[in-house]
C-alpha cells in the first residue's frame, strides 16, 4: 500500500514555501510515496457554477479569494528539493490548458525529475474560470477535448516523430523534447461520477474519486476497462484515507493501492496531517501497511 498527502499546495501550505517544503521533505522521510496539488487558475468572483462536493455549492467555505500556486510550478519547485516523492495533480483541469503546451511543461519536469510526475486529470466544472481563462467555448465540449488532449499528450510523450489528427488538435512530425522518462506520464482520473470513472476505464492508468471508496464507481471503472480490452486490474485506485486504519486490508484486498491522506480542509475534507511533525509520525503507519 502506497500513502499520499493530499493536498499540499492548499492551505497553510499553499505560499508558505519553507512549511511547504518542511512537509514534503518529512513525508517524503516518512515514505510517503506521493505529494498531491490542485488547480484552479482564477476564481471569479461570485461564480453560479455547482461545487460538486459541497452541500452549497461553494468551495472552500464561499471563500473566493484562495491562495492556490498554480501545481506544475508549485511541484517543480517541491521536486528541486526532495529526490524520491512523487508529486501529483488532483486535479489538472485539462480542457483549460493547450494540450501541446502542457504535454511540453509536464515531460519536462517528468525529466528533470526523474521520472516522478503522476497526472491526475479532470473536465472542470466552474464554467466562469473557463470564461476568465479565454476558453469558455470549450466548457460543453469538455469531456470529448479532455479525451482527445490526453491522446494528443501520450503521442508527444512516446512518439519517434509525433502526428496527431483529431477533432480539436492537430500536428505533424511534432518533436516535443524532452519525453517522459518512462515513455509516457501516468494518467489518474479523479472525480465522483460515472462519466468519470468510465472515463478512468477507457484511457486512465489509475482512478482517483473524490471521496471515500465508492465502490459502485471503482468497479464501473473496472467493467469498463474490460469492455474496451484492457486489463480492470491494471487500472490502479487511489482512495481517501478511511476512519478506521484497521479498514485499510480489506481496501488492499479490494484492488486499492494509495491511500491519500489530506493536510488541509480544503474540499470539505478533515486535515489528518496539519505539520511536518505529523508527516514525519506517519513513519510507522506506513511501514505497517507497506507489505499490503
Amino acid at each position: 500500500m502506497k500513502f499520499g498527502l493530499r493536498y499540499c499546495n492548499t492551505g497553510k501550505f499553499a505560499m508558505d514555501t519553507a512549511l511547504a517544503t518542511e512537509l514534503v521533505q518529512a513525508g517524503e522521510a516518512a515514505g510517503f510515496e506521493s505529494a498531491w496539488t490542485v488547480e484552479h487558475t482564477v476564481i471569479p468572483s461570485g461564480y453560479q457554477s455547482q461545487y460538486p462536493y459541497s452541500p452549497d455549492g461553494k468551495m472552500a467555505g464561499g471563500v473566493e479569494d484562495l491562495l492556490l500556486p498554480d501545481p506544475l510550478m508549485w511541484m517543480a519547485y517541491m521536486a528541486g528539493v526532495t529526490s524520491t516523492i512523487n508529486f501529483g495533480t488532483g486535479i489538472l483541469i485539462v480542457p483549460q490548458h493547450s494540450p501541446v503546451v502542457c504535454a511540453k511543461q509536464i515531460a519536462t519536469l517528468d525529466h528533470m525529475s526523474g521520472g516522478r510526475v503522476l497526472l491526475g486529470i479532470g473536465v472542470g466544472w466552474m464554467r466562469e474560470e473557463f470564461d476568465a481563462i479565454g476558453v469558455g467555448e470549450h466548457f460543453d465540449d469538455r469531456g470529448r477535448r479532455t479525451d482527445e488532449y490526453v491522446a494528443a499528450m501520450r503521442e508527444l510523450w512516446s512518439a519517434e516523430r509525433p502526428t496527431f489528427h483529431g477533432e480539436f488538435v492537430n500536428f505533424d512530425a511534432a518533436y516535443c523534447r524532452p519525453q517522459p522518462v518512462n515513455g509516457s506520464v501516468p494518467i489518474i482520473v479523479g472525480g465522483d461520477s460515472k462519466v468519470a470513472a468510465r472515463r478512468a476505464g477507457r484511457l486512465g492508468d489509475g482512478y482517483f474519486p473524490a471521496r471515500g471508496a465508492p465502490w459502485d464507481l471503482i468497479d464501473l471503472a473496472r467493467q469498463t476497462a474490460a469492455e474496451h480490452g484492457r486489463d480492470p486490474d491494471a487500472l490502479e485506485i487511489t482512495v481517501q484515507l478511511p476512519a478506521d486504519l484497521d479498514e485499510i486490508p480489506d481496501l488492499a484486498r479490494r484492488g486499492v493501492s494509495r491511500i491519500a491522506v489530506p493536510v488541509s480542509p480544503m474540499a470539505g475534507l478533515q486535515t489528518v496531517i496539519s505539520t511536518p511533525d505529523d508527516a514525519s509520525a506517519w513513519a510507522e503507519t506506513i511501514e505497517r501497511f507497506a507489505d499490503l
